[in-house]
């Protein structure tokens, strides 16, 4: 789980530059190629791998005059046994022009059916701010791969902004890919407000939070009349559209959301958070993929992994300013996860209790639950 920021701690962001990063999400899903201008002025294209087209990477060579490489987590060179353990971004490279195949075989499972490595690839970790590491977190924040084809333009004349114009590129800045996930949560409002009688909680209201990037809302559910200023019963929910909505039974989602609610109401008061963290953070169709993953004989962690990320992609600055704007500074944690706890407490949120939030297996979900116990550190 990436570790939280405090939102105090993090640069601010201009008007431009949050325009910048959305605007290079936007195009990177579409399988535009971006400019990403580093903090020394250099610039280069990025494009990602999971909607590269054929000739994508012949026409980053064009733009650029050098060979693209493969930028990938190291989590994903781990699975591929390129790297050691660590964290950051890795890039591939071959001594000729990788292709998009080539790509597309060494970020995606799913498109490796013979675990063959291409002769002479090696790999070389990346710096934090390099055009490689963007790339990536660029890929991850739009919900795809977490991989992109990137090459550098050492040959351009004049300041990076010149050159994206040039090739009718959209340019951002590496530092502001890094900043903009702590700066949307500085950008949370309360916009709507409604009350909403629940299934044996009545006195139920609900309340949208939006960020201004035009993201997904956050909601919290609030039962009954909790007092503001004092430690409050909650539950840090991620949504989950198989559980929650189908009733899947290869989680205990929707047992947790509804048990949650009642527990709540049975209390009297109390808030539940309803983050738009689908799948541990990496989104719905990640989730679906790495089901897929597990349906090979993988772990629900391994699955994460093999596909880029970590076991666990969620960040809780949203819940913490959540509670805040509702006035709460402290809260009684439903929980089962002492990873949440920690996260909480350092996103300045003071935990004054767990209180379990456990429910038996289904015969489909026994692994899940034994894994989150013996691997992610739960607690049953």
């Amino acid at each position: 789980m990436p570790d939280a920021t405090p939102l105090e701690a993090a640069m601010p962001m201009d008007e431009a530059a949050m325009r910048a990063v959305d605007r290079a999400l936007a195009a990177m899903r579409r399988g535009e190629a971006v400019a990403i201008e580093t903090a020394d002025g250099s610039v280069g294209a990025a494009v990602s791998v999971e909607s590269v087209a054929i000739d994508a990477v012949q026409r980053l060579m064009q733009l650029t005059g050098a060979s693209p490489v493969l930028a990938v987590t190291r989590r994903r060179a781990m699975v591929l046994k390129l790297m050691e353990e660590g964290t950051g971004v890795v890039a591939l490279s071959l001594p000729r022009c990788l292709t998009a195949d080539e790509a597309h075989a060494l970020a995606d499972p799913e498109h490796r059916p013979d675990g063959n490595m291409p002769d002479g690839l090696t790999a070389t970790a990346m710096d934090p701010g390099s055009r490689e590491t963007a790339a990536v977190d660029l890929a991850r924040l739009a919900r795809l791969l977490p991989a992109a084809i990137v090459a550098p333009a050492p040959g351009h004349a004049g300041s990076a902004a010149a050159w994206a114009a040039e090739h009718d590129l959209l340019l951002v800045r590496a530092r502001d890919i890094a900043d903009y996930r702590v700066h949307v949560v500085r950008t949370l409002r309360r916009v709507a407000e409604a009350r909403v009688p629940l299934s044996g909680a009545e006195n139920t209201s609900i309340a949208a939070f939006r960020p201004i990037d035009g993201g997904p809302e956050h909601l919290a559910i609030i039962v009954g009349n909790p007092v503001e200023g004092e430690p409050v019963l909650a539950r840090l929910h991620s949504e989950c559209f198989t559980g929650d909505l189908l009733g899947s039974l290869r989680c205990d989602c929707g047992q947790q959301l509804r048990g949650a609610i009642a527990e709540i109401a049975r209390h009297g008061s109390g808030v539940l958070l309803y983050l738009a963290q689908e799948g541990r953070g990496i989104g719905l169709v990640n989730k679906l993929r790495a089901y897929r993953i597990q349906d090979r004989g993988f772990d629900t962690v391994d699955a994460n992994e093999i596909l880029g990320f970590e076991a666990d992609e969620r960040v809780y600055l949203p819940a913490a300013e959540m509670l805040r704007q509702l006035g709460f500074n402290a809260v009684r944690l439903m929980t089962n996860n002492p990873e949440k706890l920690r996260q909480l407490a350092r996103c300045g949120i003071e935990v004054v209790e767990r209180v379990p939030h456990i429910f038996p297996a289904n015969g489909h979900n026994e692994g899940y639950l034994r894994t989150k116990a013996e691997r992610s550190g739960h607690m049953f």
